[in-house]
């Protein structure tokens, strides 16, 4: 375990760096209309820009991994996350912030999947489950302290601060894989699946404009329709040229284990779950209960502490009785935060409210990382780096469903709503919302029931 702590501490705070940065938006959108004397249509494109840019990007992942080398791909990553988010931090016009959001999103995209395999490669079999619940604090931690640290950044320095900050976390990010990561030869003979690559980013891209263009327009609108289209046939057109390819970019091969493909349906309704959630809360404090950035991060962090508990003991005893118990507990907690939440109101006590939010990040932490790393483990361990950019670029199409589902119920909650509601009708349509992610966690919870304990991977399929 010590021999694997460095290279452990290099990917998590790489993780962290990008992780941060997608989620510490979301509360600088308000500053940023008023700053550039723009319009909200228009500066959202700067989170959508960069969410459809890591899309595409992802999947290329396993490839560039294999033919370059994990190490090298991972430093140019970060590199290039740094130098965009500078540039970021330089931006004239929203159309300037736009470009450089997506370059960013280009380096970014890969730090995840690329990590992830590494560190799953050199763990130990019978320490997996403790070691990548290590590598999962960032990933549970990071979505709740951006939205605090950026709520600090714009109310007390200024809005540019929420891309520079980026420079020192990403020099150190950067020193700790330089000298830490494992250094390996890069694989020359591996040849690219160039209809794959133009495939993917299409298909990928395409499919999560067209969930967020319905949580804006609705899913009748042209843009909306037309995306999703594009998106399903191109789709399909992938998964039919990379089950032929004898090198293809993503190894689909790996949904003919049923573990493997109830282990990922079962990581997608807890994520769909979880995000969908995440958003709510973040909304209720602000809309509904009048509170500031500042203050509504300040809510969450009873979730963070309980998120970090229960990432470590979930690791430990993911090694010991595997996955089913665990994630039965965790998505029971998480089930049962968000029934407690569908009877919130505006005059809800901060006790009740913060109660419910340490029971979700409870099941965030017993969840997130042992379902992921249960599907990895049901996966030969050879064709890793190809099968962590399909859960990586899954966990982005499926996160950012249960978001705009989510958002669009609640859109649909508010206009039913008297012309003069009251801040107490108000409470009540967030209240009604989290039957939605409700509804993500009871399917999740039943698939529980049909997890089996975790095996020796299978052998390679062809």
């Amino acid at each position: 375990m010590k021999k694997i702590l460095p290279i452990l501490l290099a990917v998590a705070t790489g993780m962290f760096l990008i992780i941060l940065d997608s989620t510490i938006m979301n509360v600088a959108v308000p500053k940023l209309v008023d700053t550039f004397h723009s319009n909200l249509g228009t500066i959202q494109w700067v989170i959508t820009a960069y969410t459809l840019a890591l899309s595409a990007v992802i999947p290329l992942a396993g490839w560039f991994s294999d033919r370059f080398t994990p190490k090298v791909m991972f430093l140019s990553s970060i590199v290039l996350f740094i130098l965009a988010s500078l540039l970021c931090a330089l931006a004239q016009t929203p159309e300037q912030l736009i470009i450089f959001r997506i370059i960013q999103a280009l380096g970014g995209g890969m730090v995840a999947p690329i990590g992830i395999a590494m560190v799953f490669k050199v763990s130990p079999p019978d320490k997996r489950g403790s070691v990548m619940g290590i590598l999962g604090i960032p990933m549970l931690l990071a979505p709740i302290f951006g939205p605090i640290l950026s709520g600090w950044l714009i109310e007390f320095i200024n809005w540019h601060w929420i891309f520079l900050i980026n420079l020192p976390v990403g020099i150190i990010a950067f020193w700790m894989a330089w000298r830490y990561l494992p250094a390996s030869k890069p694989g020359k003979e591996m040849k690219l699946d160039v209809l794959g690559a133009i495939l993917a980013p299409i298909a990928f891209a395409s499919l999560v404009f067209s969930v967020h263009q319905a949580g804006e327009k609705g899913w009748i609108d042209e843009w909306t329709l037309g995306s999703l289209g594009l998106g399903v046939v191109t789709l399909l057109l992938f998964i039919w040229n990379e089950l032929k390819q004898k090198h293809p970019l993503l190894e689909l091969r790996v949904f003919r284990s049923k573990t493997f493909t109830h282990g990922i349906i079962l990581a997608w309704m807890n994520q769909m779950a979880l995000f969908g959630s995440i958003l709510l809360f973040t909304l209720y404090l602000q809309q509904a209960k009048g509170l500031s950035p500042l203050e509504a991060g300040l809510y969450v962090i009873p979730q963070a502490i309980m998120s970090t508990i229960g990432i470590n003991v979930g690791g430990k005893l993911f090694d010991r009785y595997g996955v089913r118990p665990i994630a039965f507990v965790g998505i029971l907690s998480l089930a049962g935060a968000l029934f407690a939440l569908t009877h919130i109101t505006t005059s809800t006590s901060a006790f009740y409210i913060m109660s419910s939010f340490a029971f979700v990040g409870l099941g965030q932490g017993l969840t997130m990382m042992q379902l992921n790393t249960h599907v990895l483990k049901s996966a030969p361990i050879e064709l890793v780096n190809r099968v962590t950019p399909i859960t990586t670029s899954a966990q982005q199409i499926m996160s950012s469903f249960g978001i705009t589902i989510t958002a669009a119920y609640l859109s649909n909650q508010i206009r039913s709503l008297p012309a003069q509601h009251t801040l107490e009708q108000l409470g009540q349509a967030f209240g009604h919302t989290f039957w939605i992610t409700l509804s993500f966690a009871l399917i999740a919870l039943v698939l529980t029931f049909f997890l089996k304990k975790s095996s020796a991977p299978p052998k390679k399929t062809r």
